[in-house]
């Protein structure tokens, strides 16, 4: 699929403080988790793709033109900022309909009840904002930017200050978004939320890439992390005694009904694991990766920093 957002050897840097450090990287349809630590750089990639700031080297291509050389696809992305930089005076509503005005969409008023209503807040849309709770400015924000119907959104920390409720709603509007056909780029720390929005992530480590892809498929490629697998099962010492010689195990540990198996060959356990339980009368109730998650991805990706 063709990228709509695409970065090539792409740095930036603040004095002596490299934010960014050349980043080469495609978005395309659908929605993007992007990950790293505080201070890796993510904020300052999204505010380079929306054009908000320069690159000190290489190129930013949005919808196939550089944001900064052509100012008219802003109108094509629209970013959802971490801080809290909004009018308090104005109602929910004034602040969505000032955006539509700002991006000349045709019928502001209208556009800004629909967007009020995909975010859900038109019963609080009368309130000054200075009134709302941090997760319902998260959601008027994110409705300023929709009433410009972007086909780029980029959100930094999205779900921040979000309720139980309101992060759910607005993780199923981000992937409605990304499903319709849209650029979705969400940077965020709440890792088992992105989780439930994408399984394709950009981690990023002190500036740079750390890894690119689906979590399958960059946890298969960290090989020099050991995999971690719990089995529970009726004999667990009879099995764990089977597994010692097996090819690739690592470490074993017996908790109770289960077996803790550490392998540097998955693949191998598992043509292994149900041969040997049937020889030695081991019935096995349940076999589960425990460290193939994004989180513990992300944990393995970014060390002690």
């Amino acid at each position: 699929m063709t990228d709509t957002v695409a970065v090539q050897e792409l740095s930036k840097w603040f004095g002596p403080k490299v934010a960014v450090s050349e980043v080469t990287i495609g978005f395309g349809p659908g929605v993007t988790g992007l990950l790293g630590p505080n201070g890796a750089g993510k904020t300052t990639l999204l505010r380079l793709v929306a054009g908000l700031q320069r690159p000190s080297q290489g190129s930013v291509s949005v919808l196939g033109v550089d944001p900064r050389e052509d100012p008219k696809v802003y109108r094509k992305i629209a970013l959802v900022p971490e801080d809290e930089a909004i009018y308090e005076r104005l109602t929910g509503r004034q602040f969505v309909e000032l955006a539509a005005k700002l991006a000349k969409v045709d019928d502001p008023a209208g556009r800004t009840q629909q967007s009020l209503e995909t975010v859900e807040l038109v019963e609080s849309a009368h309130r000054a904002l200075g009134g709302f709770s941090k997760g319902m400015r998260q959601r008027a924000k994110v409705a300023a930017a929709l009433v410009s119907d972007p086909e780029i959104l980029l959100l930094d920390e999205p779900l921040n200050g979000a309720d139980p409720v309101q992060r759910a709603q607005l993780i199923r509007l981000f992937i409605e978004l990304g499903q319709s056909g849209r650029t979705l780029i969400v940077s965020s720390h709440v890792l088992v939320e992105v989780e439930r929005m994408t399984e394709h992530v950009v981690a990023m480590v002190d500036g740079r890439l750390a890894a690119v892809g689906d979590i399958g498929s960059i946890r298969a490629a960290m090989t020099d992390k050991p995999r971690q697998v719990f089995v529970a099962a009726s004999h667990p010492r009879r099995l764990a005694s089977a597994l010692i010689a097996t090819p690739g195990v690592s470490g074993i540990q017996v908790e109770e009904e289960t077996v803790r198996i550490e392998t540097s060959d998955a693949a191998s356990l598992a043509r292994d694991l149900p041969r040997l339980a049937l020889q030695h009368g081991v019935a096995l109730a349940s076999v589960e990766p425990v460290d193939e998650s994004l989180e513990s991805v992300f944990r393995y990706l970014v060390g002690g920093r």
